[in-house]
């Protein structure tokens, strides 16, 4: 599941609250172990994903750097890339 939660920081465009809110929710189903919560145990997730969302939000805002935003295309070309060479050097299951 973490592997979706991608880097937020120092991007152009600038990282939207949908992204933080959708990282956010990744994390507490990792470490919750729940995809979806039970009715009971709903609201302490939702609760657990607007706070996490906010401290994100407050830490992404915070951060300072030198380097130039990164081109989110170009980044996601180059995780596509990576991911093609992992997955191809793969020998096939069964064989």
């Amino acid at each position: 599941m973490c592997r979706n939660i991608k880097p937020l920081f120092n991007f152009e465009p600038v990282t939207t609250d949908e992204e933080i809110r959708a990282a956010s929710l990744q994390f507490v189903r990792k470490i919750s172990g729940f995809t979806k919560p039970s009715q009971v145990n709903e609201a302490a997730f939702s609760t657990a994903v607007d706070e996490i969302a906010a401290i994100a939000a407050r830490l992404l805002s915070s951060l300072e750097t030198n380097a130039p935003p990164k081109n989110r295309e170009v980044e996601a070309e180059r995780a596509r890339a990576r991911s093609a060479q992992r997955f191809s050097s793969r020998p096939a299951a069964g064989r």
